[in-house]
């Protein structure tokens, strides 16, 4: 969602600021803008589109100012345009702020403050936080923040400054992410690390109902009025991870990357001479005694989800429910006693996934949270979490975020199957062997990139596209159409193979592609059947099958091979030529794949 990037520097620059603001790009966002303090004076510069148009408008002026706040805007409330682009002011101009997330009682406070004369400018739930302040201001600015914060509802993280305190910088968080950056003798303020990482990897991750004060004295967070102290930690990140090392894009840039994150995923998580798993701080005596999981994400990482769900059911013997997160905010679920819920995000800060785990929470007995970015606020909220260490992901599409999640979950199914008995240790050791092995193979379909963007440019031209699957490929036929839908802009579905005569069948013709995930299995039968159906249609079929299945090319149009496995790793597999197919179709019909239209990589608002 929205982007802030705040400074406060002896060293601040206009390149400084554009640069910080482009490295939040990924976020999705639909004009920026930034505000700073120059004589005692608060200067804006907004514009709808992208920061190039900002560029244009700065061109000519100089900065001689060492704070500012800027922004990136994704639309909630208003259209995109230059008076509802960040950062935005009180009535006075002396107050100005920036903002992610959604104050939800905006329309009450707007009514409200309208009847004490205030005028406002934009369509924005935003504004009316700057007016608010200005309400409630005596002498003290913090003050009247800390008071105005008490009225709105919602999740947000504000940025504010003022030329009435010209040396200061105050961030708000509660539910959004707000990240301090401490560099050498300068601060920033920012909704993700990758913003400031070109210039120090030292950085605080608020939590909620702090406010953070930053001056020339240093910095000063206060939580509920009282004073607190937050851990500075070094981000192991570096800022050339977040550019495209010559990639012709992010996400081409994150496919290729998967080998090395998977790898990095399960690094010292466990023994596979002795069939041990370790994953960190996990409470061994509460995983034996769970007899049911619920899993909750969305998108993505719902995908995930599913997957594990078949097979933690398989070799765990445990009942699970896998819960796209959107629904189960409002759901009023029936939990059995010895419950684990499971969520898992990228970012740690995905609302609703947030809201369906706080929906949840109070009824299980414990809880684990799977998460890419350290300090997120599912990483706090949970009582273990299990990061995927993927490092940023700057393209809008997840790839290499799944990866990581399928890592970490299937060493988790195997943990606990390990602890209930459900498994042999031999079996547990050929498993993390194969484990093991995923990286080279990863990389053996990575070389065959050339031949599926052959398939690309044969059907990009196609405006329908059919995924199929069984099982826990299933979730893999949802993940290949995803993709292709957020980043070629093609209407695509995924289907549970078997599903094919009970509605898809009826759309079955020449122009429609049907992509099955068909490994060589115990439901390969059944699959083979799905495809005869299909083809007695005329319709095109493309098969991603394991390299010893040559014998299936006769039955399809197009085959893309990948390595032969223990058939319930093939997800793992499976998915990587997903990827590249939607990558190649996407940049051969000209889409900006890293960005795609309406999309943001973080959805922090409902």
């Amino acid at each position: 969602m929205c982007g802030i990037i705040g400074f406060f520097s002896d060293s601040l620059s206009k390149e400084k600021i554009i640069d910080s603001l482009k490295r939040l790009e990924y976020r999705g966002y639909d004009s920026a803008g930034l505000a700073i303090i120059e004589d005692k004076k608060i200067k804006r510069y907004r514009c709808k589109g992208e920061i190039k148009e900002l560029e244009k408008k700065l061109k000519n002026i100089q900065i001689k100012a060492n704070i500012c706040i800027a922004h990136t805007r994704w639309a909630t409330h208003g259209k995109p345009s230059e008076e509802n682009a960040h950062p935005h002011t009180d009535c006075t101009g002396k107050i100005s702020i920036v903002h992610n997330g959604i104050i939800e009682n905006y329309l009450e406070l707007r009514e409200k403050l309208k009847k004490k004369g205030h005028v406002f400018k934009s369509d924005t739930d935003t504004e009316i936080f700057a007016h608010l302040i200005e309400d409630k201001l005596n002498k003290n600015l913090i003050n009247a923040v800390e008071s105005a914060v008490k009225e709105i509802k919602g999740n947000y993280a504000f940025a504010i400054i003022s030329s009435l305190e010209p040396d200061k910088i105050i961030a708000v968080k509660k539910g959004a992410p707000v990240v301090i950056g401490i560099g050498f003798d300068e601060y920033f303020v920012s909704s993700d690390i990758p913003a400031f990482l070109k210039y120090t990897n030292k950085a605080i991750f608020l939590q909620d109902n702090d406010i953070c004060v930053i001056s020339k004295n240093g910095i000063e967070i206060k939580n509920n009025d009282k004073e607190v102290k937050r851990l500075v930690q070094n981000i192991k990140w570096d800022s050339e991870q977040a550019e495209k090392k010559g990639f012709s894009h992010f996400m081409i840039k994150e496919i290729f990357e998967q080998p090395e994150v998977f790898e990095d995923t399960i690094l010292g998580r466990f023994n596979e001479e002795k069939g041990e798993i370790h994953i960190e701080g996990l409470d061994t005596e509460k995983l034996k005694r769970i007899k049911n999981i619920r899993l909750i994400a969305c998108g993505t990482s719902y995908h995930a989800a599913l997957a594990a769900k078949y097979l933690i059911e398989k070799y765990a013997g445990i009942s699970a429910i896998a819960e796209i997160a959107s629904e189960a905010r409002y759901s009023e679920p029936v939990i059995e006693k010895n419950t684990l819920l499971i969520t898992i995000s990228q970012s740690g800060e995905t609302a609703d996934t947030i809201a369906a785990f706080n929906n949840i929470k109070k009824k299980v007995d414990f809880t684990i949270a799977i998460v890419n970015v350290v300090g997120s606020t599912l990483s706090r909220l949970a009582d273990y979490v299990i990061y995927t260490h993927a490092g940023p992901e700057i393209g809008v599409a997840s790839t290499k975020t799944f990866t990581s999640q399928m890592a970490v979950l299937y060493l988790l199914t195997f943990q606990i199957a390990r602890i209930k008995k459900k498994m042999t240790t031999d079996l547990i050791k050929k498993y993390l062997k194969n484990l093991r092995k995923m990286p080279e193979f990863i990389i053996e379909i990575l070389k065959s990139k050339d031949e599926i963007k052959k398939i690309a440019d044969k059907y990009y031209e196609q405006k329908d596209f059919l995924y199929y699957g069984r099982n826990v490929n299933y979730p893999i036929a949802l993940e290949g159409a995803l993709k292709l839908k957020e980043i070629s802009y093609i209407h695509a579905e995924g289907y549970p193979a078997g599903e094919i005569k009970h509605g898809p069948i009826a759309l079955i013709d020449d122009k429609v592609p049907n992509i099955f995930v068909a490994p060589e299995s115990r439901l390969y039968g059944k699959i083979i059947n799905n495809i005869e159906e299909i083809k007695a249609r005329g319709g095109k079929v493309i098969v991603i099958t394991n390299n010893k299945n040559k014998k299936i090319s006769k039955y399809v149009d197009d085959v893309i091979y990948i390595p032969d496995v223990d058939e319930d790793f093939y997800p793992l597999l499976a998915v990587i030529p997903m990827q590249l197919l939607a990558y190649f179709i996407g940049v051969k019909r000209g889409i900006n794949v890293d960005k795609p239209r309406n999309l943001a990589k973080s959805v922090t608002v409902e």
